[in-house]
């Protein structure tokens, strides 16, 4: 493999390509990594990538010193897979109706050209049999499934595959915590009919990583999706979610909130398609943005003509400016060709209200503190459908940025 197919390749690209030379892949590996070619690295002038410019980030595969704070307590309960950046530890006794497998070897990923970072994942896992994970639910899991993710090294890739069959159910929380200067991180869903999924994501780095996490989800009759996402961003983090209703009667729910400190960046978007009639979904994404940060929403509502019919799909975005110097970019978009749905979006930023300020400053809470607990509330609305085991600590995480550094 040689770096032909890309036009003036930078350090990091190059790099890449000599870490994927380095394998012996498959022929799906081959087509995801020829898919990730043909843009490379994504950037500015790409109109999905205009805010997020993940080539100008990563200038060259590298090392980082710091790391973000990794301190959540997990469920007692859980049930949880560890990744360190190259393997997954995976416990040996799993409940009822869990199967996970390591696999090797290739696995069509078919929405390569769409997503360049999910096909570099894709292209980049499955090499050594420990990087890839299939995990199958065949009944009702009453334990939550946790996955941690905290790799080393200049850069970190990871795809896993969840397959989840009639009728079963899975509470799944995702903590990502940075460690590598790259990390792209693939996952996929495919609920059957009737099928479930309660989803909860918390992404934390520092400043010095450039973080990739790429969501596929595909819905069949009547199936769930619910998914709560809270990102504190890094030098850049995208959190790209591409999800389709294949089925009559499906529902999805994706919800998320962004805090943004001096010197980080957070993009949020999504793609949702309604392949199917009858189906629902309700967006709700809030954030906040201190002096130096940069927040990005992108949404779309694609909904076909004759499949689409009866589609109820509802999308907003909030945002607050902190501080001077705060930059939030937004682009909700709905694209409909039926002609018997309800379809609205909703987009608003400001700063917070003054007046609330004032009340509370005159009952004695100094001003920093009513910044932070207003923040908090309306922060908090977003993240009301999280897993119960984890819900609190995500508020507690939400209330800690606040108090160290978004309202300062």
């Amino acid at each position: 493999m040689t770096t032909t197919a890309l036009k003036n390749p930078s350090e990091a690209e190059r790099q890449l390509t000599d870490l994927f030379s380095q394998q012996k892949p498959e022929a799906s590996q081959k087509a995801a990594f020829e898919a990730f070619t043909r843009s490379g690295l994504p950037h500015r002038r790409m109109e999905q990538w205009k805010w997020t410019d993940v080539r100008q980030a990563v200038s060259r595969l590298a090392t980082v010193d710091t790391a973000a704070d990794t301190s959540i307590e997990l469920p007692s309960d859980a049930i949880e897979l560890r990744f360190d950046g190259s393997a997954w530890t995976i416990p040996d006794k799993l409940s009822e109706g869990l199967k996970i497998f390591a696999k090797s070897g290739g696995h069509d990923f078919a929405q390569a050209d769409a997503l360049p970072l999910g096909a570099l994942a894709s292209s980049m896992t499955g090499h050594s049999g420990e990087d890839m994970l299939m995990i199958e639910v065949s009944a009702k899991v009453d334990q939550p499934l946790v996955l941690t993710y905290h790799g080393g090294g200049a850069a970190a890739f990871s795809r896993v595959v969840f397959v989840v069959r009639k009728d079963c159910h899975l509470d799944l929380f995702e903590h990502y915590s940075g460690g590598a200067g790259f990390s792209a991180f693939l996952a996929e869903f495919g609920l059957a009919e009737n099928a479930s999924v309660d989803r909860t994501v918390l992404q934390e780095s520092s400043r010095e990583e450039v973080t990739a996490i790429t969501t596929t989800a595909h819905l069949d009759a009547k199936a769930t999706f619910k998914q709560t996402a809270l990102s504190f961003g890094g030098k850049l983090c995208r959190m790209e979610t591409r999800l389709e209703h294949q089925g009559e009667g499906a529902e999805a729910t994706l919800n998320g909130a962004y805090l943004v400190a001096s010197g980080f960046h957070t993009d949020f978007t999504t793609h949702v398609t309604h392949g199917a009639e009858s189906c629902v979904t309700s967006q709700l994404t809030k954030g906040a943005v201190a002096d130096g940060g940069r927040g990005v929403f992108q949404g779309k509502f694609l909904v076909p003509r004759t499949v689409g019919q009866f589609t109820d799909a509802e999308m907003q975005h909030q945002a607050l400016l902190l501080e001077n110097g705060a930059e939030i970019f937004a682009k909700p978009e709905l694209e409909i060709y039926a002609d018997d749905v309800e379809c609205e979006h909703g987009n608003t930023s400001g700063q917070l209200d003054d007046d609330a300020l004032f009340y509370m400053q005159q009952r004695g809470i100094p001003k920093p503190e009513a910044r932070a607990l207003l923040t908090e509330a309306f922060i908090a609305e977003a993240l009301g459908d999280a897993l119960k085991g984890v819900r609190d600590q995500l508020i507690e995480a939400t209330r800690r940025f606040l108090r160290n550094q978004g309202s300062n």
